[in-house]
C-alpha cells in the first residue's frame, strides 16, 4: 500500500525553527509532502481526523512525525502519549526534535515510545545537517509495515 499523502508531519510552534526545518528538508529534496502544524491540539486533530480536520482520511498517515515538546495548548509529550496508545497510529515513527536536554523529558519520551530524541543544534549548519540526516533516514532508509 503506497502512501501518497503526507510524508512528514512537523509539529512546531516556533516559526523560525519550523522554517529552518522545512528549508533543510527541501534543500536536500527529501520531501514535497510536508505539513506544518503549530501546536499539539492541531496535531491531534489532524492525526485523528477531529476538530478542523474532521472528515480527513486518517488512514493516510504520515511516514514520520517531527514533534517539538514545549508547545501551547497540548504539549509534545501528551501528543506522543496519544499517538502511541492508539492502535491506528502507534506504528508511526515519532522523532522528538526539541531544545530540551532535560533528562526527565528524554526518559519520558522513550518510555512512551518515541523512536528518536534529537536536541536541536543552535548553529544553522549543524541544524540543517541533523534535519537532513533525519529525513533521509526516516523517509528513505527506514523500513516500515503497512
Amino acid at each position: 500500500m503506497e502512501n501518497k499523502g503526507v510524508e512528514i508531519l512537523l509539529v512546531e510552534d516556533n516559526l523560525n525553527d519550523a522554517e529552518l526545518t522545512v528549508r533543510a528538508l527541501r534543500k536536500n529534496n527529501i520531501t514535497n509532502e510536508l505539513i506544518h502544524l503549530k501546536d499539539g491540539a492541531e496535531a491531534l486533530d489532524f492525526i485523528f481526523g477531529t476538530g478542523s480536520y474532521k472528515g480527513r482520511d486518517i488512514n493516510n498517515r504520515p511516514k514520520v512525525i517531527l514533534l517539538d515538546l514545549k508547545m501551547p495548548k497540548v504539549d509534545g509529550i501528551e501528543v506522543l502519549r496519544r499517538i502511541k496508545e492508539n492502535d491506528l497510529t502507534k506504528k508511526i515513527p515519532v522523532v522528538i526534535l526539541t531544545s530540551s536536554k532535560e533528562d526527565p523529558d528524554i526518559r519520558t519520551c522513550y518510555e512512551l515510545g518515541a523512536n528518536s530524541y534529537i536536541v536541536k543544534p543552535v548553529e544553522f549548519d549543524n541544524f540543517q545537517k541533523a534535519v537532513s540526516d533525519l529525513g533521509l533516514y526516516w523517509l528513505l532508509l527506514n523500513q516500515t509495515t503497512g
